[in-house]
Formats: C-alpha cells, structure tokens, sequence
C-alpha cells in the first residue's frame, strides 16, 4: 500500500486530515477554498491562509482524494500531510516551511530586480530636469520587465482565478497594473508621449489635462515592487511566526544509548519502544519521557518549561523528553514515545490553535470573500461617474487604478494568523499551551479565578508532621495502621501517611476490604482490626464515634497553624490523628498579587478544614471570606456554578483528576502540566511549568494575542474604509496606493511579531 493510500485509511477512521494548501495569496483565496470545501456533504473545513493549511472534518462518506480534486478544481493545490512517524512529529510543518523558504527566495528575487530597474522609471517620471530627449522610451524599455516578469505571479494568478469564474487580490492587482502600462503604450505609440521633448510633473492629485500626452509606467513598476516588497515580507514573517513550533519540535534527541542484555547500543530516537531502559550521559538530551531507574542528577527543563532552575531527580522519578541532564549519569525507563510524549503533545496543541480561527477572524474572512468583486465594481463606476462629470479619461483613470490597487485586503487576511501564531509559539517557549482561538476571548472577560489548594497554591509534597493518640494508645501503633490502610489510596495525603510508616523497616500488613468513601475516608480490614481513616465528620455522622477531648484541642491546634488532621480509629474507638501539612510554593502569593493587578478575584477551593484553609489563604493574601473549604471531590463543579450562577466569569486552575470536571465546567480551564493527564485534557489553558505564576501569565499573554489581533483588525478594517473614499475622490494617486497597501500588510505583520518580545514575570524573576 502506498503513503497516500496509507493517509487515506488513516483519514477515514479518524474523520479528520489536514491539508497542505498551496497556490494562496490573500485571505479572499482561503475564503474561497473554505467555501468549496464546505458545500460538500458532511464537510467542515476551516482554511488558515497564514499557516497555509486546511484543517477538514468530514464524514465516511466523503474520502480525502474528494477534498483534494475540489481545492484543485478551485485553482490551489492540495497534499495530505506525510504519515506522523513514531518519533512523534507534528502535520507537515517541515514541508510547508521549505515551500515558504523557496517562495520568499523568489521573492527577494524578483523584488531586487524589479527594483533596480524601477528607480530609474519613477526618478525619470517623477522629476522634470531628469527628463532628457527621448526618456520616456528608456522608460518604457526598464518597466516593461518590471510589469511581465516581475508582476508575473499576479498575473498568473489572476489569469488561474478568471478560468475558474473568481477574483482575488492578484486580480487588482494584476488589472491596476496592467491598466496602468496598457494605457502607456496606448499613449506612447497612438498618442503625444512619445514624441521627443515630451515632459511630464508628478502630482499626488489627478492630471486635468488631456490623456494623449501622460503615461503611468512609474505607477505600473512602482505598485509592483510595493506589492513584491510586501509579500516577499510576509513570506519571511510567515516562517519568523511559525519559529516557535518549529524549535519545539527540533528539540527532541535525535538518537539514544539504549542498554540490550547489559550493552549500550545506540540507536534512532524513533526507535525506542516502551519499557527500554537507555542511559543519559551528562549533558545529553533526555530521549523520550520516562521513570528514572538508577542515579541522581539535576535536570535542566528551561528549554521546555522555561523554568530555569534544574530539578533533581532520583530514582522512581518521572523525567520529561527533551529535556538536559545537568548532572550524573542517569538510567532511565521509557514510559511514553513518539505522538504520546510530552513534548508531541505540546507541539500538537500548538500547531492546533495556530491552525485554528477567532470568531473575529471569520468575519474578516467573509468580508475578504466578497471585497474583491465589490471594489472591481467600484472602480468600474470611479471611472465611470469622472467621466460623466466632465473629467478628463486621465483624471478618471487615476482615480479607478487608485480604487484597484489601495482595495486589496491583504491585512485582513494577517490579522488574526499571524498574531495567532506568533503569540501561541511564544507561549510554547515558555511553557503555557493556549489550545484555540476561542481561549482568547475567554481570558479577556474572566473576573473570578479559583485556585485548587493541593499541587496548585502548595507543592502537593504532604509530610507527616505529628501523630496524636487517644488516652492509653501507642503512636507508633496508631502511625503503622494507618499507613497499612493508606498504602491502598493514590491520594497524596495517603501517600505521606504510607512513606512515614515505612520509616521503621517493618513491612505493611495486606489490606482486606478496601473501600474508598468518596474524599471522606477510606476504611478497610488491618491484622483483623475494622480500621477507618478519614474525615472528623465522617466518623461522628457514619460511623457514630466520638472524639476524646485530648485529640479535639490537638487538632484544633494543627488547624490553627495550617496543618491537617486525619483522624483514626479502628474496632468502634477513635484512636488517634495523624497530623499532615503541606508547604506553601514560594511564588504563590507573588501569583496572587498578579492575578489581582489583572483585575481578577481569587478563590481558594479546597477539601481539607476550614481552619487550615484560612491559614494558606492567609499565607498567600487571600482573604479569608474567599475561601471555600471543606468541598468534596464531587462538589468542585458545584462550587464553580454558584459562582457563575451569581453573574462570575470564573477561571479555574487545578492539577488532579478530581479537578477535571470544574476545570470543563470553568469558562476558563487551566491545569498544572505537572499534574494529571485528565485534567490537562478539559482544561483551555495548559502550564508546563508547576509554578502559580504561570497562569498569571498565561492570561496576560492571552490578553496581550487578542490585543494584537484586534489592533491588526482594526488597522485593516479601517485603512480600506478611509483609503477607499479618497482613491474614488481622486485624492490619491496610484503610486502612493500602491506604497500604502504594501505598508498595511507589513505593519499587520510587525505589530503581530511584537509579541515575541512578551516576557515571563515567572522565569524573569528567577534569574
């Protein structure tokens, strides 16, 4: 079976391809290859001009050769993505920057040779002394290359849409032009300019006088290379924009010393296969994501999270592709390879919302659709109401050639993509994934954030800090059962509870009956004893216990100091508490104050007491009526609807599996990369880095993408709505259109590559 026949397979079960478009100019090009696409049955496709790529949905009844045969009967071509390798790369992202390298070569080109040769024509037409006997011939000999050869793409593209029944940008262009060089010809050898001594001013308002003795070859070669400077421009933006994926995905290691039957052979990365153990020499790549068997280093992430200061890692720790080993010579497990890694994941989510459209970047994609033909009327009736009023056909065709040529919606079309992409590829950079478009008008109205305490606000690292018995009891005892019961829970606080009673050598007994109550509690069967361990409420309402007034103040106690009491009992007796506590993250409360300076309210939600929650909040400068303590795993969700229920735009930020459903149920979901692969999946906005600050960030450079993209919008939107009028009033000369359609496209472009400048407050503070 061949690759394409392969892909095909592929396609259909999946419902889903990604096609590499080629052939596109302008955004009214996308828009028309979008509609093709949708008038097919059971077809949704979204067209991005600035990535050069469609990304199509379709049913079983539609195959990809379909999709293809119809952006080909449209005038474009159309390739599936190569197959993804098991190395894990992402669509075709390697293919469409060679076309955009050998697009901007030819470019840069023909734009250096037109340009050569039009300095002399617009010095020539533009000032009278240069103006010896004869010259306007040696301007008709310069810009004729400048208008075939130089303007050739145009034309062509032009000529491609005309036999499909459209028009795009190419073809107010490639007619300006034209117009503009036919009527010189028509005035060089039917009129008075070519006769010898013929002279000729510059004027930026239309010429009154007759049109038998003025010619527009500066206009013809001067719009041109404008528009070659602005698309060979683009081209260049379009590959700076895309830089960041690009990096992320050229991070991974390109090979790997894997150990087979105690040897070290080396090997492809593409090669590895779950379960290989491959050793990481220092300064080495780490290969794929991993548990570390053997030795301890410190691994430096900065390049994927941006956080700067190295980890240390032991063994049983989880290691991440990509990233730099600072330190010993580590072996290591592959857990995860190729599509699965970390590292695929985060370049996939990526190029998605790069791939993706604002809302407001539809309706630019509409109004490009139907520009075209609207501003070719338009110009047609500028020429027509000149002459009816009196005019001379020069000042009539001024005026129509101006409307052609300052008409064309390029920046519309760069608005959104290029903010999009550069803005989603600065967040890769530093560790923040935004997963669409659509994320972005999120983050503009959020008012309230909710913080999971556990793995969020605090490192998630649960230690015992005390064990308490009841009158009579041994602690060591009480510590050694409870962590026989505990080992049987993933919860942290469970996990902390296990370890310390691990402490003294002695296996834990086996467990009988284990039962897991719902963040409550769990109880289960230890050496024979009824053995339940969990909540104070949970055992007074459930269990009808009652606690000794011993463990009543020491608890009151530990909750007072931010600290949480599990209580024990077992045969019908509360015996006693284990104390736990977490550590605050340093940077938290510096997080806090930035969520504040972007206007929004934080919450801190947790499960564990009220009294201990308070203490954090206090900790970190959240006030103590913004706490919300004692919810169940279940009651997350619940908590997020009230707030949204009484008018909140609400945010929420959490790590585990238990946050997964209120992160789905926020207007804005953001999950911890270091926490849980489910929460990350029904969060918007995903944060490598385990660092509060993140988010914060997260949020300004989200606001700062829609800034940009609106500003863009803005500027395009309102450049053609001023311009146009005065082009139709004859206010505008062609050649100065020509110059300011070309600055619109570049100054879309610049404004967006602005925010690769964006800075972290997390990692910048680090240094």
């Amino acid at each position: 079976m061949s690759t394409l026949d392969n892909t095909t397979v592929a396609a259909e079960s999946a419902h889903s391809v990604e096609l590499v478009i080629g052939g596109m100019t302008c955004a009214s090009c996308a828009a028309r290859i979008e509609k093709k696409l949708n008038k097919i049955d059971g077809v949704t496709a979204t067209v991005n001009y600035a990535t050069e790529k469609a990304k199509v949905d379709f049913t079983g009844a539609v195959a990809p050769e379909d999709l293809i045969s119809t952006v080909e009967a449209t005038g474009y071509t159309a390739t599936l993505p190569a197959p993804k390798g098991s190395s894990g790369e992402v669509g075709t992202t390697d293919g469409v920057d060679a076309r955009i390298q050998d697009e901007a070569s030819q470019l840069r080109t023909r734009l250096l040779v037109s340009l050569a040769l039009t300095v002399p024509v617009v010095a020539l037409s533009m000032i009278p002394p240069l103006q010896f006997t004869n010259w306007q011939w040696l301007a008709l000999t310069l810009a004729s290359p400048v208008v075939v050869w130089g303007a050739l793409p145009f034309h062509r593209a032009a000529l491609t849409n005309a036999r499909h029944g459209a028009a795009t940008m190419d073809t107010l262009i490639s007619v300006g032009v034209s117009a503009a060089y036919l009527w010189s010809l028509w005035a060089l050898f039917f009129g008075h300019a070519g006769m010898a001594g013929m002279k000729m001013e510059f004027s930026l308002f239309p010429q009154q006088e007759g049109g038998a003795d003025h010619i527009y070859l500066e206009v013809a070669a001067a719009v041109t290379v404008f528009i070659l400077a602005g698309r060979y421009f683009e081209a260049r933006a379009k590959k700076q924009s895309g830089a960041a994926l690009r990096a992320l995905m050229d991070m991974g290691a390109k090979d790997v010393a894997v150990l087979r039957e105690h040897t070290e052979i080396r090997i492809p990365t593409e090669q590895l296969v779950v379960g290989d153990i491959f050793v990481v020499r220092p300064g080495e790549k780490i290969a794929t994501d991993g548990i570390v068997t053997d030795g301890t280093s410190a691994v430096d992430a900065s390049m994927l999270t941006g956080e700067s200061v190295p980890v240390e890692v032991r063994p049983g720790d989880a290691v991440v592709g990509a990233t730099v080993n600072a330190g010993g010579r580590l072996l290591v497990r592959a857990t995860r390879i190729g599509a699965d890694t970390q590292l695929a994941q985060m370049a996939r989510l990526v190029e998605d919302a790069q791939n993706g459209k604002a809302q407001v970047q539809r309706l630019a994609d509409r109004i490009s659709g139907i520009f075209v033909p609207v501003v070719i009327v338009l110009s047609l009736m500028t020429l027509g109401a000149w002459l009816l009023t009196g005019h001379s056909m020069v000042t009539a065709f001024t005026a129509a050639v101006a409307v052609l040529i300052i008409a064309c919606p390029c920046a519309l079309g760069l608005a959104t993509p290029t903010a999009l992409m550069v803005g989603t590829g600065r967040g890769a950079q530093l560790g923040i994934l935004i997963k669409g478009p659509q994320v972005l008008e999120s983050t503009r109205q959020v008012d309230t954030i909710v913080l999971d305490k556990t793995g969020t606000v605090t490192t998630g690292r649960m230690s015992v800090d005390s064990t308490v018995g009841a009158d009579g009891e041994n602690i060591d005892e009480l510590l050694f059962v409870a962590g026989a019961l505990e080992d049987g829970s993933e919860h942290p606080i469970a996990q902390a509870i296990t370890l310390a009673a691990r402490a003294d050598g002695r296996p834990l007994p086996r467990i009988e009956g284990f039962s897991n109550h719902d963040g409550r509690g769990v109880s289960g069967v230890v050496d024979g004893r009824a053995v339940a361990i969990g909540r104070r409420t949970w055992l007074e309402q459930d269990w009808s216990l009652v606690a000794p007034k011993n463990l009543e103040v020491a608890a009151h106690d530990a909750e007072a100091d931010g600290k949480s009491p599990v209580w024990v009992a077992w045969d019908g007796s509360i015996r006693g508490i284990v104390v736990v506590s977490d550590t605050v993250k340093d940077t938290s409360k510096e997080a806090i104050t930035a969520f504040r300076t972007l206007g929004l309210r934080p919450i801190l939600l947790t499960g564990d007491n009220a009294r201990a929650a308070v203490a954090v909040a206090k900790q970190v400068g959240i006030e103590a009526a913004d706490v919300i303590a004692e919810v169940l795993p279940a009651d997350k969700v619940s908590a997020v609807k009230d707030l949204q229920s009484r008018g909140y735009t609400v945010a929420m930020v959490g790590d585990g599996v238990n946050d997964a459903a209120a992160l789905a149920q926020a207007d804005l979901g953001l999950a911890m990369g270091t926490g849980s692969d489910v929460a990350i999946e029904a969060s918007d906005l995903t944060l490598v880095r385990g660092d509060l600050r993140s988010a914060a960030d997260a949020i300004r450079l989200s606001r700062s993408t829609l800034k940009t993209i609106k500003g863009n919008l803005f500027w395009a939107f309102a450049y053609n709505v001023a311009a146009l009028p005065l082009a139709a009033l004859g206010l505008l000369n062609p050649l100065i259109a020509g110059a300011a359609m070309a600055f619109s496209s570049i100054f879309v472009v610049t404004n967006s590559l602005r925010l690769r400048r964006f800075t972290s407050h997390a990692t910048s503070s680090d240094h």
